[in-house]
């Protein structure tokens, strides 16, 4: 196959930033995707329903002209949430909110340090149906980083399911077999994200030979059998299991540093490499479902009613692209060759 016209898919997971940043970011996702649900972990995060409102029209004002692309407003959890502050921000349009672990990942050390202080909140979730986003790490320092996720579930997600089994619960950006494993045992209102850089990529890709910074994200890249079991439950079309690219911008110099932040910015290429992928997996018929349908479906959204096409042609993915402050940017496989590309 050389070509395949799919639904206009949504992103069900990525990272817009803010300000001046808004200017690359939106448009870059705005080009394939009609839809995406925006992360609010900014500085400071969006906990309040004015402060999704304005995050929103933020957003809305960096389309390009003529876009009709929207995006999916979340709430950012802390532990002094409260059940008002859940049901104003549905009000609002939040159609989810976001569990981060404290320290978790980037600007999210604001968020949730005790568990079980949010659980009359899940409850009200549960009756307002928001969905739960569901960032999947145990942060305790002796918890090797590899394995935090396993332990997230083992520790926290099993018992967040249990206790709400209405509560829809997407558990985002999974990278283990483990992860698998556990959404496939649960009820079809437990669903999850699968990023690109999980896909085609594991801890040898990242490490082997010198360390590939822009390769660096969290959850980090894992074992080459739990990128395998990922790459065997996509192609299996699933439903539970959708398009989320975690796109994640940071400006070159705070990738190539001593600390350097975590991240892939994959929204220039991301549909096309999970062509790719779904190409070399000898599954391109389920890309539609993955990237189109499945989450929509569970968010209870209705399907998009344009499509793109794809084509099998080789393309050269920028090695960088100027920010509008003028900063460098490597975007995810900068420099790479992609094997599928959207049809002009």
């Amino acid at each position: 196959m050389t070509q395949i016209t799919i639904q206009t898919p949504d992103d069900w997971h990525l990272h817009f930033r803010d300000g001046d940043m808004l200017a690359e970011t939106v448009p870059a996702t705005a080009r394939c995707f009609q839809r995406a649900v925006a992360m609010p972990n900014l500085v400071p995060p969006v906990t309040t329903a004015d402060m999704v409102s304005d995050y929103k029209q933020r957003i809305l004002a960096a389309r390009p002209e003529g876009s009709t692309f929207e995006p999916v407003m979340t709430l950012f959890l802390t532990n002094t949430t409260s059940k008002q502050d859940i049901i104003d921000a549905k009000a609002a349009g939040a159609l989810a909110a976001k569990l981060y672990p404290a320290g978790a990942t980037t600007n999210s050390d604001a968020a949730v340090s005790r568990l079980d202080g949010l659980f009359p909140i899940f409850e009200e979730m549960q009756k307002q149906g928001m969905l739960l986003l569901v960032h999947g790490e145990v942060t305790a320092h002796h918890i090797d980083i590899f394995d935090r996720e396993k332990e997230f579930i083992d520790q926290n997600m099993t018992r967040i399911v249990d206790a709400f089994p209405d509560l829809k619960v997407v558990f985002e950006h999974i990278t283990t077999k483990d992860a698998v494993d556990f959404v496939l045992a649960a009820s079809d209102n437990v669903a999850a994200t699968i990023t690109p850089q999980h896909l085609l990529l594991n801890r040898n890709d990242m490490l082997v030979g010198g360390v590939r910074p822009h390769y660096y994200c969290l959850p980090v890249l894992k074992r080459n059998i739990h990128q395998q079991a990922l790459r065997a439950v996509v192609a299996t079309g699933n439903k539970k299991f959708f398009l989320g690219t975690d796109s994640a911008p940071h400006e070159k110099d705070k990738k190539e540093n001593a600390c350097g932040c975590a991240g892939c910015y994959s929204a220039w290429s991301a549909i096309e490499l999970y062509a790719q992928v779904f190409d070399e997996l000898d599954a391109l018929d389920k890309l539609e479902g993955f990237a189109s349908q499945h989450g929509a479906d569970f968010y209870g959204l209705p399907r998009n009613t344009t499509s793109i096409t794809l084509v099998k042609e080789d393309w050269t993915i920028p090695a960088e692209i100027t920010l509008p402050n003028g900063n460098p940017i490597v975007p995810f496989f900068g420099g790479e060759t992609c094997g599928w590309k959207i049809k002009d």
